[in-house]
């Protein structure tokens, strides 16, 4: 190209744009050899404004192309050159490059170190809040349970001068109802073996009754079997003269035709009507053998009834007899219980008085009989003897022991619930920080699923109508407000079919609807790889057909890994994996590649 003249020209409204521009469309030559050298050389030219920094970020956006600037910076995939001259810019700007790089990676390596930090003192400072909290409900309950201990006190110091003028009283009451118990007590023992003897008197009752009871049992059922004995006896009987009638009718038309034999079948029927004779007493004295039979057990049943009321009566005396007991030792045992409670309440009743007694003479120097012989204090108007007790005790109690390091413990006290008060605030900031970290989250979650769902149900329902031609699928939500916790409806109807329910489809239908399902969110959401283990078992050879165009359709975009027992499957793979062991060796792995002719579609 020696003596081209080129002339390079960027119009300055191009320059005001911050884009890149092609350095052919404003460089041009004099001759066609030298424009046809320039679309060679400058046809992935473009040029950009700024510094090199802007180049080089133009570079790495399209690496495929040269970048230059205007102060003479050249990008490209086979090097750099930063300014006019050859060297030495291009090393400066890869090592300011990898200082930037190490000075972000730090920010990152502090910034994570800082995350680590503020996460475990969260959890720490979680940890001590509790362990406050925890502090706080016992110091709280304390407080209650001595609150609630004075509050007792005060009440049993009213309850003891208010029983001491009754207990006299209620002791001599419980000393006479002592008595009467007693004597009901001796009562109920001297009633106890009378009705012992008659509960053992039923018992031996009831016993002869259940003896009776099953000997007439075993006799009815004798009865029944000669009866039905001698019902198949008789109806043997009925069966054989029935045949013998038969027999003679035919001997006598035998003897209208056979004239020579008339008087060996007289003879013979002279037999038969004695032998019918014959049947016929003994069917008499069977059905007057029945009728005594009948009536013998008609008496034997009547005799049976009688004694089954009887033994129904005795029983019923004997149920009576057991409730009476069974009252009789209740109301025994309320009465020893109330005795107990009696002695329990006298032991106490004395307790109490004697408690009370030495109370008087060691608080107050105090015998009984001097105690309630004394004047009672004058009293305030308007104001009770216990009320005015209660009112000197609460003044002794809040004058109390003086202590001389109150101050500095109240000084700690606030410093510590300022202290408490403050990691309380750091928590309850953290929390809110941590609750819009969770909103955004949410909101990320019902997105992304949003995107995904609505590309998967379109996927679906094309695949459905793939392997199931004519027919209709589609997937729906259950609670579209809320995207967080909705579940996903399957919808299936092949053609020809009107079916709510997925488990009305047969099983190669069923499994059919999952693979379409599976390959919709695969076609939704691609993989390099899928695996699947004896998906096509439940189907037959068209729906296998069908489900082979499916895996024909991406494997051109991704590898199908297949664990199959069909000789099809195998057939449409690419290459065959197994595992076989021969005898007395080891198992090891074969494989062979499947040579197929694939011959493009026209």
């Amino acid at each position: 190209a020696a003596g081209a003249v080129l002339a390079l020209r960027i119009p300055a409204a191009s320059r005001r744009h911050a884009g890149p521009a092609f350095v052919r469309d404003h460089v041009r030559g004099h001759t066609p050899a030298v424009d046809a050298l320039l679309d060679g050389l400058l046809a992935d030219a473009v040029a950009v404004e700024g510094d090199w920094e802007a180049a080089l970020d133009a570079s790495l956006a399209a690496p495929d192309r040269i970048t230059v600037t205007r102060s003479g910076d050249r990008f490209s995939a086979t090097g750099w050159r930063v300014g006019m001259t050859g060297s030495g810019a291009t090393a400066a700007a890869l090592a300011e490059a990898g200082e930037k790089a190490e000075a972000t990676r730090q920010i990152g390596v502090e910034r994570a170190d800082a995350t680590t930090e503020a996460r475990r003192e969260l959890a720490e400072r979680t940890e001590r809040a509790e362990g406050l909290a925890d502090r706080l409900d016992a110091v709280l309950a304390g407080v209650t349970a001595a609150s609630e201990a004075l509050q007792r006190t005060d009440a049993d110091r009213r309850e003891v001068v208010s029983e001491a003028d009754a207990l006299q009283t209620r002791f001599d009451e419980v000393e006479t109802r002592l008595a009467r118990e007693r004597e009901r007590v001796g009562e109920l023992e001297t009633r106890l073996p009378e009705l012992e003897e008659a509960e053992a008197a039923s018992l031996e009752a009831g016993r002869q009754l259940a003896q009776a009871r099953a000997d007439l049992e075993e006799r009815a059922a004798a009865v029944g079997a000669l009866r039905s004995d001698v019902d198949v006896r008789s109806a043997g009987l009925d069966e054989r003269r029935g045949s013998l009638v038969a027999r003679l009718a035919e001997l006598e038309e035998r003897l209208e035709h056979h004239g020579g034999e008339r008087d060996a079948a007289e003879q013979q029927r002279a037999g038969l009507d004695r032998r019918a004779a014959v049947l016929e007493q003994l069917t008499a004295t069977i059905g007057a053998r029945t009728v005594a039979l009948d009536g013998w057990l008609t008496d034997v049943r009547e005799r049976r009834r009688r004694q089954s009321q009887a033994a129904q009566e005795i029983t019923r005396r004997l149920d009576d007899l057991r409730r009476r007991r069974t009252d009789v030792d209740k109301e025994l045992d309320v009465l020893r219980s109330a005795l107990a409670r009696a002695e329990v309440e006298e032991a106490e009743f004395r307790t109490r008085l004697q408690s009370t007694v030495d109370r008087l003479r060691a608080e107050h120097g105090l015998a009984p009989d001097v105690a309630v012989s004394s004047p009672c204090p004058e009293l305030p108007e308007g104001i009770e003897a216990p009320r005015r007790v209660e009112m000197l005790e609460s003044e002794l109690e809040i004058m109390g022991p003086v202590n001389p390091l109150a101050l500095e413990e109240y000084e700690a006290l606030q410093e510590r619930t300022n202290f408490l008060q403050g990691q309380l605030d750091d928590i309850r900031t953290t929390r809110r920080e941590l609750a819009k970290v969770i909103a955004g989250i949410d909101e990320e979650i019902v997105t992304v699923f949003a995107s995904a769902f609505a590309d998967v149900s379109v996927n679906f329902t094309e695949l459905f109508d793939t392997l199931f031609p004519g027919g209709t699928g589609g997937l729906a939500l259950t609670d579209p407000g809320d995207l967080l916790d909705t579940g996903i409806e399957i919808s299936a109807k092949p053609s020809g079919k009107n079916v709510k329910k997925l488990s009305l489809l047969s099983g190669g239908e069923r499994t059919l609807t999952a693979l379409a399902f599976l390959f919709a969110v695969f076609r939704s959401r691609p993989s390099p790889f899928y695996v699947m283990d004896e998906v096509e078992a439940a189907l037959d050879d068209v729906n296998l057909h069908r489900f082979l165009s499916l895996v024909e359709e991406f494997r051109a975009d991704a590898q199908l890994l297949l664990v199959s027992h069909q000789k099809r499957t195998m057939e449409a793979a690419d290459c065959l994996y197994g595992v076989s062991m021969k005898t007395g060796g080891s198992s090891r792995v074969v494989s062979e590649k499947v040579a197929e002719a694939r011959t493009p579609a026209a």
